[in-house]
């Protein structure tokens, strides 16, 4: 990756990690589908706006089913699911469990795709869970709520996984806004009916409403539009080796604004996880393309798709 991929693979890590803290702090006084459906309608009013302001008109008409599809996979249910599962774990740890991501990714592109991994590249895949684990594990003994929380966090990163493949291989060429403005609707549209169910009757804290804010401004309008670029530049697979730093990221934010202590772990972690990104993303990725015709418009032939790992 170049430096300016590499930018943005950070910034999209620092903004993921915060939303764990976000959701923390926002979840218990709004419930799970009340905060969630509120994330992704402000998040979608954030990109229609940023849209109108750079004059830029954001087609979703021809997309609509394929968005409702990738609102359900890839927003709706991963992001009711870690909400849900926050309401009895910590931040950290709901970020440590998150780190399966990358290995769910590849194990599906191995399994439905056919694609091949390198050595090197499935080491790195281990050193990133091992860095996640040292990083969010707690010594505290987990209950049943506790374990079904942490069995729903990780159904949200394989869900993650799948949404990550499926804007690769079904929604390719699709411009930028038009999957992270059409990904929120979309999303709203499964996540509206629960929550109008369950809004919270008491008055809700002002720190919850803020929290909602950044959530839905900087972890999902912003974050959003970074993650499909990043998709279009590097791939699915390099991609989603960014929940590998968010553990750590998520440590800072809370000994930042919660006064978390920083562990030895988090150290060991850091360690283990930088190297796996160095394992990851080794090389240009030529050796693992695979070229996939794709049905072009009409008259214009098929259209070739490289899909980078």
């Amino acid at each position: 990756m170049r430096w300016k991929e590499i930018a943005a693979f950070l910034l999209l890590a620092a903004l993921w990690g915060a939303s764990f803290l976000f959701i923390r702090i926002a979840v218990p006084s709004l419930g799970p589908f009340p905060l969630m459906a509120g994330r992704v309608l402000l998040a979608a009013g954030a990109l229609w706006a940023f849209g109108a302001a750079r004059s830029r008109p954001i087609v979703l008409r021809p997309y609509a089913r394929r968005l409702l599809i990738l609102g359900f996979v890839h927003a709706a249910a991963p992001f009711a699911l870690i909400a849900a599962a926050e309401m009895h774990l910590t931040a950290s740890m709901a970020a440590m469990l998150l780190a399966v991501q990358p290995l769910f990714v590849m194990l599906l592109s191995v399994l439905f795709l056919g694609d091949l991994l390198s050595a090197a590249r499935g080491i790195g895949v281990l050193l990133g869970l091992l860095g996640g684990v040292l990083v969010g594990w707690s010594p505290a003994g987990l209950d049943a709520p506790a374990l079904l929380s942490a069995g729903a966090v990780l159904l949200g990163a394989l869900l993650y996984a799948a949404g990550s493949l499926y804007v690769k291989h079904r929604m390719w060429g699709t411009p930028v806004l038009t999957l992270a403005l059409g990904q929120q609707l979309g999303a709203a549209a499964w996540l509206l009916p629960p929550a109008l169910l369950t809004a919270p009757g008491a008055s809700v804290r002002a720190d919850a409403l803020a929290a909602l804010v950044a959530l839905a401004v900087f972890s999902t309008a912003a974050a959003y539009v970074l993650f499909f670029w990043l998709i279009g530049r590097v791939g699915a697979v390099r991609t989603a080796t960014v929940p590998y730093a968010i553990p750590v990221l998520g440590v800072c934010w809370g000994a930042l604004f919660l006064g978390e202590p920083l562990t030895p772990g988090a150290v060991a972690g850091l360690g283990c996880i930088l190297l796996s990104l160095a394992l990851v993303n080794h090389g240009s990725g030529t050796a693992l393309r695979r070229v996939v015709p794709l049905p072009a418009p009409e008259g214009k032939g098929n259209r070739v798709l490289e899909i980078g790992l």
